[in-house]
């Protein structure tokens, strides 16, 4: 199984286009050793021809145009995508999507029920695609025990787990939480066994994640703040890490603390806010994960399973 890191940051890429925090200000100018990062989403194949996206960012035409075997070119319209999973219907996620319009067949979209509601109720990514290439939707089982499979994607089974978390302010069930607002991903070769776990969106390691993340050979998961209150100490908002359904890295029950409990031969952080000190190069904080041997993603990152 091989993996390709479309996208590593959080919503707004790095630098968002509105911030001079430290890190946005400084990658800008040149000033601290740090690179850009677009909004984070995965792609993985089995076999290098076939892909699956998992999330379908607002910088996906770029992340295209990163990975030309996205497009192998094969007929006038053409793409090597079989189908992209959706982890939760944040715009982040989700407004990608909109990019995508213009395939001659609708797309092949994989998501929980509570997505697809989301989606065709408070933005109506669906309906309005619907007008254009339309979409054929999966939906993704939470049971416990319950697998799926992509067709085109071979000898790759996956099983989405429920993570606590928020659904989208858009949501009219913002503030009653559902199974299936959010899930983490199992991938696993089935010809070798090998096992990714994949959770952009982490707010806690609960009782019923931890076999996935014990059995796991590569933890790619949630990297957005370090500490909890990093947003209210540089000013730009008194929402906490946790608020927004993300666990920060360093503290107490942080997740540098969880990971150490875990086995995995490579863990690993995406989804990481430009306020994020992890993001410099030479920072403190990044020489910390490297004692913890944790690594940061960055935009195409690829490895194999």
């Amino acid at each position: 199984m091989r993996v390709r890191v479309l996208g590593s940051a959080a919503g707004g890429g790095f630098p968002q286009w509105n911030c001079n925090c430290p890190n946005c200000d400084g990658v800008r100018k040149g000033t601290i050793k740090a690179s850009p990062r677009t909004q984070s989403s995965i792609a993985i194949s089995s076999d290098n021809i076939n892909w699956l996206l998992f999330n379908a960012s607002p910088d996906i035409l770029a992340q295209f145009q990163r990975f030309p075997e996205l497009q192998p070119g094969r007929a006038i319209r053409d793409t090597a995508v079989k189908g992209i999973v959706l982890m939760d219907a944040q715009i982040d996620h989700t407004t990608g999507l909109f990019m995508l319009r213009e395939g001659k067949v609708p797309l092949n979209i994989y998501c929980t029920g509570m997505v697809h509601e989301d989606l065709t109720q408070g933005n109506p990514i669906f309906n309005v695609l619907e007008h254009f290439c339309g979409v054929s939707w999966h939906q993704v089982p939470t049971a416990p025990g319950s697998t799926f499979e992509v067709d085109g994607i071979t000898d790759i089974r996956i099983t989405a787990v429920p993570l606590s978390s928020k659904a989208p302010p858009f949501s009219p069930h913002r503030h009653d939480p559902h199974e299936g607002d959010n899930i983490g991903i199992q991938l696993e070769d089935t010809r070798t066994g090998k096992k990714l776990f994949y959770a952009p969106g982490l707010a806690a390691i609960e009782p019923h994640l931890l076999p996935f993340m014990q059995q796991a050979d590569c933890l790619m998961v949630d990297g957005t703040c370090w500490t909890n209150d990093e947003m209210r100490a540089l000013g730009i908002s008194e929402k906490l890490s946790l608020d927004m359904g993300h666990m920060p890295q360093s503290g107490p029950g942080g997740m540098i603390e969880a990971l150490g409990r875990l086995p995995a031969a490579r863990k690993i952080l995406i989804h990481i806010n430009n306020t994020n000190p992890i993001l410099r190069d030479d920072s403190d904080e990044r020489e910390i994960l490297h004692q913890e041997k944790i690594e940061v993603a960055f935009d195409g990152m690829d490895f194999s399973l």
